[in-house]
Parts: C-alpha cells; structure tokens; sequence
C-alpha cells in the first residue's frame, strides 16, 4: 500500500479512537491493576478478529498476521493511569470527560495512545490481504512503576522482532505536530532511597547522640556539588531530591534520615557516573559523621535513556512526510521525562514518536502529571497515521 493512503485510512478510524479514548479516561485504573482495561481491549481485539495473548499480571500482546512475507514489527502502548485525583477542568475550560475513579486519573495520555494502536490495529485488521509480514501490538501493564516490563520482556523473547515502535502524546509540543527526531528523546532514569543511620538521643545534647539528619543535609548539598564539578561540562543531567524523612517530634533526635529522589541523563555513561557519585558521596559523609549508610534495593539505573534509532526514524519521517504533508513534521529538544520503551530499543532498532497535544485554545497545555492534563483528540488521527507508517513504509 502507498503510503500517502494512510492519512484517509487514519482519519477514517477518529470517530472510533476518540469514542475509546473516552472510555479509557472515564475508567482508569493504577499500574498492576488495568483488570477492566485490559477486558475492554480483549473485547476491541475479539471484535476485531485479532488474536491475542494474555500475560502473567495485566498486559497482553495482539497480532496481525499479513499473508505476504514481510518485517516482523512491535508497536507499543502503555495502559496505566495515575493516583492522582483529576481536575475538571482543564487550564482553559471544561474537560470533554473526567475520571470516574476517585483519585485515579489519565494525567499523562496513556488513553490516548491505547485508543490509537486500536485505531491502527483496525486498519490493519481489514488489509491483511495485502499486509506483508507480521505485526505485533504490546499493550503494556504498569509503565508508571515499570512493574509490567519484566513479564512483556519474557513473552517477547521467543518472537522474532525486527523493529519496534511507540508514541507518546506531548504537551511540550503543539498539537498537529510529530517529532521523529533521532537519537536521545527521553531521558534515562538513576533511582536512590538511602538512609543514613546514627543513635538517637535527646535533643538538647546532640552530642551524645548521633544525628543522622546532619549527614542527610550534606548529602544534598555535596551530591549537587559533585554533579556540578565531576560530569562533563556537556552532560545534560537533572537531580531532583523528592523526599526527605526524619523524626517525629521536635525534641527527639531520631535515628535514621532518609532521602529518595532521581537523576535523569541522555548517555549512559552519565547515568553509570552518577550512580556512583551517589555511593561515593554517601559513604563518605557517613564515615565523616560516625553513622552508616544503607541503600535500598530500588537504588540503581532504573532505565536508559530512550535513543531512537536513525534508520528507522528517517524512514517513518518520510513516510509521515508524504502521508501527512511536511507541515506534520516538528523538532522538539528531548524530554526529560523517562519511558520504560527504553528497554525495547537496547534490543530492537526502532523509534519513540512524540505527538504534540498543546492547544492553548483547548486547554490541552498542562504539564504531565498534573491534574489539569488534557489532551487535544483532534491529533489522534496523526498518530494512527504515524503507527501505520511505520508498519508499512519500506
């Protein structure tokens, strides 16, 4: 099939993705736990003739089987949603449709991208005829707490992939717009919940105690010191502390502090830097100020940096460029946030898209992860249109 067909092909299914949109946002359900979500999908596949597998937990893979020889290709959508109690309305106006369950919310699109790979999977589903090889579509559980990656990992080593694709919506990027940009896209994520262990005491002599709390306070100021001095000057690396617990009352010198945060990085080796600048700094304080240091075992590089793949990038670009028009086409400097797609390109050739959702006339301009997120559906139609060029450009 020519691929200047597929925006008609695409738009023809946004009726359908914006009806499934909907329905996903009204009902959202956290990382683990997509039980309904994943019911709605089996019945979508099932309408659809495609056949599916269920995976241990809540994911499942779908696959579109073309009679003629061809690429053996993944597409990927994440299901999750997040415990965060949703806003109606946007920073604009009134939102089209809000959750139904309380302190759970889509605030970060993942309704979006399902309602898109359906949108695509259905396109797909009535040209198999004239499909050449096979297509795989991941629905992932969990990509908020990455507790679904280990169970899609294993169901995907026994199948021949050849390259791999997702979308992710973009508030960072206006709506109508598609970044296909190569190399790093989104960043890679360092995790680090320690905790510094002195001996309590009475507050009023400090000294016969050990506070940890002292250590954990220059634990904030000597790692961002260390990142600022040691990395190259080059390294584009973000610290964010998140937590800090100690104590229960005000005359108590408690016994333990404890920090968590993260580090996000675009090269690995910047990543491998920080981690052990952490440790390094952390063990040290601790011998300084007569206490220890213990890590949890979240601590460590939780996932790499998502680096899209040159070939595959320019070839969906020029596909999105004939089917969409140029106009569709948009650079956008990397995100900072992290994707467990990650993982699917340190093993297959392949490409993240980000899909611009920002309208300001819409409202649909929040920030991820925040209770006012939007999301502009009149895009829906780019992305399919995006998915399939992947699927069937050469």
């Amino acid at each position: 099939m020519e691929t200047v067909g597929l925006w008609q092909l695409a738009e023809e299914q946004q009726p359908y993705m914006t009806a499934m949109r909907r329905l996903f946002h009204t009902e959202p359900e956290l990382s683990g736990r997509e039980f309904k979500t994943r019911e709605t999908l089996c019945k979508e596949l099932t309408d659809m003739g495609i056949p599916y597998t269920l995976l241990p937990g809540t994911g499942l893979i779908a696959q579109v089987k073309g009679r003629l020889p061809g690429p053996s290709r993944l597409l990927r959508s994440d299901m999750d949603a997040l415990p965060l109690e949703e806003l109606p309305d946007n920073p604009v106006q009134a939102k089209v449709c809000v959750s139904r369950n309380r302190g759970v919310c889509h605030a970060c699109g993942h309704d979006a991208h399902m309602a898109m790979l359906l949108g695509t999977l259905r396109v797909l589903s009535a040209m198999r005829e004239e499909l050449h090889g096979t297509v795989s579509a991941c629905f992932e559980e969990g990509e908020e707490t990455n507790c679904g990656l280990p169970a899609m990992m294993t169901a995907l080593d026994g199948m021949k992939i050849d390259e791999c694709f997702a979308l992710h919506v973009y508030s960072g990027l206006e709506a109508g717009k598609i970044c296909l940009t190569s190399g790093p896209r989104m960043a890679g994520a360092v995790r680090f919940d320690l905790t510094f262990k002195g001996r309590a005491g009475h507050g009023s002599r400090p000294d016969l105690a050990v506070n940890p709390i002292i250590p954990a306070v220059h634990m904030v100021g000597e790692l961002d010191s260390l990142l600022q001095n040691r990395l190259a000057a080059d390294a584009a690396v973000t610290l964010g502390w998140c937590q800090f617990r100690a104590g229960d009352t005000w005359n108590v010198i408690p016994e333990t502090a404890a920090l968590s945060g993260s580090a996000r990085y675009f090269r690995r080796q910047d990543g491998e830097q920080v981690l052990n600048l952490i440790h390094s700094a952390a063990d040290g304080i601790a011998v300084l100020h007569g206490c220890t240091v213990e890590y949890e075992p979240t601590t460590g590089i939780i996932l790499g940096p998502v680096i899209n793949d040159a070939a595959v990038s320019a070839r969906v670009r020029a596909a999105v460029s004939a089917a969409c028009g140029q106009a569709a086409l948009k650079d956008c400097a990397p995100w900072y946030a992290s994707e467990t797609f990650s993982r699917y390109l340190e093993r297959w050739p392949g490409a993240l898209g980000l899909l611009g959702i920002r309208n300001e006339s819409l409202g649909s301009g929040a920030p991820h992860h925040n209770a006012a997120f939007d999301v502009d559906e009149a895009v829906l139609a780019l992305g399919a249109a995006t998915e399939l060029a992947f699927v069937l450009s050469k």
